[in-house]
């Protein structure tokens, strides 16, 4: 089951947002020793991002790791990491521990394994911050890719995509590691993506609409809360 949360401003939306992900994090130091944070790229999360990149939280016992990549070296203009880093991992931030999901660029088969045997060793996420697209899709598992059906399914942690309606190769966390957090948050802003999510918790079908599979009223306790703002 999932709980809607609606704002009236981007500004409220990413200041109530930026507390409950400190609070998580915060917690998970406390209990664990360290916090988990799964992030997305993209836009949307920009504005969030200057905000937690300046609270107060032992960011020296945080890790941080993204939800999907690109498969394109760190320094490129599409690179989710390089977005992270310049503006996540800045201020305060700066001493949380980055985990890159893209290795060695002509190992696409060789890296996701490593990365699915790094996440099997990590213990379940205290948040992750999924965005969606036009499409219904979230993270790289996209309702046009051939390998949707096994990002929905697999046990593993990772695996590799590729959309036939955006660039580039993709590696993504599926969706069962993804539901494998304390807290998961579906972060959007506009009409046109609330019209998108609420078509997508009404039809339920996770292959054509990925992000029914974290939002909507079948998801059980795996259900991931939708944050919006216009």
């Amino acid at each position: 089951m999932s709980d809607w949360r609606l704002f009236a401003d981007r500004p409220a939306l990413e200041t109530a947002l930026a507390t409950e992900v400190a609070t998580r994090l915060t917690q998970g130091i406390a209990q664990r020793g360290k916090g988990y944070l799964v992030v997305s790229g993209g836009s949307t999360p920009l504005q969030l991002f200057s905000l937690l990149s300046q609270t107060e939280i032992d960011w020296g016992k945080v890790v941080v790791l993204l939800a999907d990549e690109r498969w394109v070296d760190a320094q490129h203009d599409d690179s989710n990491e390089r977005m992270v880093r310049t503006t996540l991992l800045t201020n305060r931030a700066a001493a949380a521990d980055f985990i890159s999901l893209v290795g060695e660029l002509d190992s696409a088969d060789g890296n996701v394994s490593s990365v699915s045997q790094a996440l099997q060793d990590m213990p379940r996420f205290d948040v992750v911050i999924l965005g969606m697209g036009e499409d219904a899709h979230t993270a790289s598992l996209f309702p046009c890719s051939e390998e949707i059906a096994e990002g929905l399914k697999t046990d593993q942690g990772a695996l590799i995509t590729r959309p036939t309606t955006a660039p580039h190769q993709r590696i993504s966390l599926s969706r069962q590691r993804l539901q494998n957090t304390e807290f998961g948050v579906v972060h959007i802003v506009g009409e046109t993506k609330r019209s998108v999510a609420e078509q997508a918790a009404r039809c339920g079908d996770e292959v054509v609409y990925p992000i029914s599979a974290f939002i909507g009223d079948n998801t059980g306790a795996a259900g991931f809360d939708l944050w919006w703002a216009p």
